[in-house]
């Protein structure tokens, strides 16, 4: 029979919780990362059933379905492999990267990825009346003028819709998607 090491013991002990400590650190490295590569995925399929639940003014409703993207985000990257594979009715989609709030034009969306923010009221006054649906992704953005902010509730993506701010640009949100929504 072996006899009992109390030392040896108490290591294993140690080396078993720090083993634990590593293996979740990981998981949580990994869970994060997933998630957060998942985000712009789900983004933009979002973004594409915005397309289905907002009406704009028949003058937006000609030529192809332009989405603006300012700065890098990976949901650019997401919303370009998109418009390859839909479209909004008839009309294609274009995605257009544009890197200053100078380059806002006439189009029927634009997406202001997270460290934007202190863009938001140079965004705002650049839109003023035009019908472009502005999508944000940083909390309070959706009080600040943004028309739709996506947001984690529940560890889940969600959105807030910011009704007078689409009224102001001559936008309407369908029942469906305010019924989605979280209203602001």
């Amino acid at each position: 029979m072996e006899s009992f090491n109390f030392g040896t013991f108490l290591k294993k002990v140690y080396y078993y919780q720090n083993m634990k400590k590593v293996v979740l650190c990981l998981l949580m490295v990994v869970t994060s990362h997933l998630l957060s590569a998942q985000s712009p995925k789900h983004q933009s399929v979002f973004i594409y059933s915005f397309t289905r639940y907002v009406i704009w003014p028949d003058s937006y409703n000609i030529g192809d379905f332009e989405i603006l993207v300012l700065g890098d985000t990976p949901v650019l990257t997401e919303l370009k492999a998109m418009a390859q594979a839909k479209k909004v009715g008839d009309r294609n989609i274009k995605v257009t990267k544009i890197n200053s709030v100078t380059e806002i034009r006439r189009a029927n969306m634009l997406f202001v990825p997270s460290g934007r923010a202190a863009d938001m009221e140079g965004i705002v006054a650049k839109v003023n009346n035009l019908s472009i649906l502005i999508i944000t992704e940083e909390p309070g953005l959706g009080a600040k003028g943004s028309d739709i902010n996506f947001i984690l509730k529940d560890g889940k993506l969600a959105f807030e819709l910011n009704q007078p701010a689409m009224i102001r640009q001559n936008l309407k949100a369908s029942t469906e998607l305010s019924r989605l929504a979280i209203m602001i």
